[in-house]
């Protein structure tokens, strides 16, 4: 291959690790909105919607570009398949964000229950996940992602103990419904975010050895 086709293929490898990141930080911000009832944090990650999507669009658009005028191999085109990949995960982890940011602004005055049950801890769990996940694509550091099996088991467990809680207070206090049932959205679209970070961790597997693994 090409010098010149080599150096766009790393400008589009940064590209795709900036869209990440930004992804990243729409569903950290959308955590600490949520955490902290932040109505003003919430409006600026669904500000951000119409960029990710944008950047999305001219990324993929670039990988297909690379695809059809230098028709790489080996290591190249898993390259290039990974960030189509990863943009596709960023993109969903993003939309959670500010999904999550709408419902910020639902629950906003009220006080929260039970000190958010565990809603803060599986923040914390997804979150360092998405960024082992990420820095692994970065760094092609594949030692980033040893255990996500394990640590994808934990964040599921802790859903499954967001839901039953929940139900608990609310079949014990009908006030509490409307607020428990947000919970249980938001620690479902907290589930599905650790599972687009193991997607994003078996392609960069793929990227690096040419090896299928599945995460589960």
């Amino acid at each position: 291959m090409t010098d010149k086709f080599h150096s766009e293929l790393k400008e589009l490898k940064k590209g795709v690790s900036d869209m990440a990141w930004f992804a990243f930080s729409m569903l950290t911000d959308s955590q600490k909105a949520f955490i902290n009832q932040d109505e003003a944090l919430a409006a600026t990650v669904i500000a951000r919607k119409d960029q990710i999507r944008e950047q999305m669009v001219t990324l993929e658009e670039t990988c297909y570009q690379l695809i059809a005028l230098n028709q790489p191999v080996a290591k190249d085109m898993r390259v290039i398949a990974c960030s189509l990949k990863v943009i596709a995960a960023s993109e969903r982890i993003g939309r959670y964000g500010k999904s999550t940011a709408k419902i910020v602004k639902e629950i906003a005055g009220k006080p929260h229950i039970a000190n958010m049950m565990s809603l803060p801890l599986m923040s914390e769990y997804v979150l360092a996940m998405i960024d082992d996940a990420l820095t692994a694509y970065d760094t092609e550091n594949l030692r980033k992602i040893d255990g996500f099996s394990a640590r994808d088991d934990a964040i599921d467990a802790l859903r499954h103990s967001i839901f039953r809680e929940s139900i608990t207070y609310m079949m014990e206090n009908p006030k509490t419904i409307t607020q428990a049932t947000y919970y249980i959205i938001i620690a479902r679209y907290l589930e599905r975010c650790a599972d687009h970070a193991c997607k994003i961790a078996e392609n960069v597997q793929y990227m690096e050895t040419g090896e299928r693994i599945e995460i589960k």
